[in-house]
C-alpha cells in the first residue's frame, strides 16, 4: 500500500472538499420539513395500526374469553 506524507495527504483533503457541492438554506430547509412531515404521518399510520390491532384483539379476547 502506498503512503503518502501527510502534507500531501492535507492537500488533497482539501481538493476533495472543495468538490463537495453544499446544500443551500432553502434546500436544507425543506428538506428537514419534509422530514418531519414524513415522521409524523409514520407516527399517525403506526398509532393507527397499533389501535386496529389492540381493538381486534380485545375484540377476540372478550368472545372468547
Amino acid at each position: 500500500m502506498a503512503r503518502t506524507n501527510p502534507l500531501q495527504f492535507i492537500q488533497q483533503t482539501r481538493a476533495e472538499v472543495s468538490k463537495v457541492v453544499w446544500p443551500t438554506r432553502r434546500e436544507v430547509v425543506l428538506t428537514t420539513v419534509m422530514v418531519f412531515i414524513m415522521a409524523a404521518l409514520t407516527a399517525v399510520f403506526f398509532g393507527l395500526v397499533d389501535l386496529l390491532i389492540r381493538s381486534g384483539l380485545q375484540a377476540i379476547l372478550t368472545v372468547f374469553g
